[in-house]
């Protein structure tokens, strides 16, 4: 897998940058494991948008992912690898021995017919999932449950990986991919191997309908707008702000201002913040 630039046979075609797409070896997603993917838009539950400058781009699919990996003692096949939309990293589409089939996060060096395993008692080899407690320090792993059996939350896009530094009898110490060592319950799941699909990180996409395809809109600076549209907004040429700190869209202060409300502190599982 690499990285395939075009000829620049326009302007919108000279920085353009694709992946190639030799691992993928089934194009059409399993229809039993395809649920239809409604647009937000940016909007919550209420119909207000909470999120700006998002809306529009290709209609979607949303494959179900087995993030849980709960089906334990029952090998399954790697039938496929499949391109998602709705992700940076590639999905393998597994076929256990019962039958059942369930996609999974596809980790590098899992290939077409392999065989897969979740539970206590499994081979340390990529796409295998177990608990924290079960993986010997230094191994690298994804997927990463904070509590268990809510499903792996940690370490999911394309290239990502974590590493288990030291445990003891209730908590691991896991290197984040940030570069935050964080303590998470050893009870939890993690997958062993590094998340697929490295190059990701390279991908130029060259011109603006490709963000408009991904559903993201231009993104407009409050002093280009008018002063009903936003406190930055009108005067003569580049005015400068001509506030005391920047200001939200309704006359909030923002760049450093603290939002967030108090509530249980998260940081007691923090051993050392990211550098």
């Amino acid at each position: 897998m690499g990285i395939k630039k075009v000829k620049p046979t326009s302007p919108g075609k000279r920085n353009l940058t694709y992946l190639e797409k030799n691992e993928i070896t089934k194009n059409e997603p399993e229809k039993s494991l395809v649920v239809g993917l409604k647009k937000k838009g940016g909007r919550n539950n209420q119909g207000k948008i909470t999120l700006r400058f998002r809306g529009g781009g290709a209609k979607r699919l949303l494959r179900v992912i087995d993030f849980k990996r709960d089906k334990d003692g029952i090998p399954g096949k790697v039938s496929s690898v499949e391109y998602d939309p709705n992700r940076s990293a590639r999905i393998a589409l597994i076929k256990y021995i019962d039958g059942e089939k369930r996609y999974i996060i596809a980790p590098i060096g899992l290939n077409v017919g392999d065989t897969i395993l979740s539970g206590e008692d499994v081979p340390l080899k990529p796409g295998n999932t177990t608990h924290i407690k079960n993986i010997p320090i230094g191994t690298i792993i994804y997927n990463i449950e904070l509590k268990p059996g809510k499903g792996g939350q940690i370490a999911r896009s394309a290239g990502s990986q974590a590493q288990i530094l030291s445990k003891d009898d209730k908590y691991a110490q896991i290197k984040m991919p940030s570069g935050e060592i964080r303590l998470i319950n050893v009870k939890c799941r993690a997958t062993i191997g590094q998340v697929g699909n490295l190059d990701h990180i390279n991908l130029q996409l060259g011109k603006a309908g490709r963000t408009r395809n991904l559903g993201r809109k231009p993104h407009v600076r409050g002093a280009a707008m008018n002063p009903v549209d936003h406190p930055h907004g009108g005067g003569e040429g580049k005015a400068p702000i001509g506030h005391p700190s920047p200001l939200s869209p309704w006359g909030k202060p923002t760049l450093g201002k603290k939002t967030r409300k108090k509530k249980k502190p998260s940081n007691i599982y923090i051993v050392k913040r990211r550098g």
